[in-house]
């Protein structure tokens, strides 16, 4: 298992935080904790697939609207809830709609529909796939950390 993980960790990282990704985020940090992966590695691999991600349903959004939402009645109603959004917190949901659980894929989508300047969302996705990689990859080292430390005492 070791060797898998050392072999196709980051890769696995990378998919799945292009998919979602919170819960391979996570573990990918308690990996690293762990001496599996190494954290600046994983955080890498969030960032770009995360950044990917976010970049296609945008993409998708800007030109695909009206087949996608014809295909994806659930989607119509999230976008209902991110428009409201959109309307007052334009900039800071760029940067943080990572954080906001439910609205992870649906919002880069809604902002491909909307007049945000794909240059403005490239560089705002960018900073805030970054800020969202190293927040919640470190977060699953302290949690292997502090594991270590609840097993220790105990």
């Amino acid at each position: 298992m070791e060797t898998f993980i050392e072999t196709y960790g980051y890769w696995a990282i990378l998919i799945g935080t292009f998919l979602e990704g919170e819960t391979v985020l996570v573990l990918g940090g308690f990996l690293a904790h762990r001496g599996y992966l190494h954290l600046t590695g994983v955080v890498a691999a969030a960032f770009f697939g995360s950044l990917c991600g976010d970049s296609l349903f945008f993409y998708l959004g800007r030109r695909h609207s009206d087949f996608i939402l014809a295909h994806r009645a659930v989607w119509k109603e999230k976008l209902t809830r991110a428009d409201r959004l959109l309307s007052r917190y334009r900039t800071p949901l760029i940067l943080g709609f990572r954080f906001l659980y439910g609205l992870r894929t649906i919002m880069p989508f809604a902002l491909g529909i909307t007049s945000v300047p794909a240059r403005r969302f490239a560089l705002l996705n960018a900073l805030g796939a970054m800020v969202w990689a190293t927040v919640v990859g470190v977060g699953g080292f302290l949690f292997g950390q502090g594991l270590e430390q609840g097993a220790g005492a105990g």
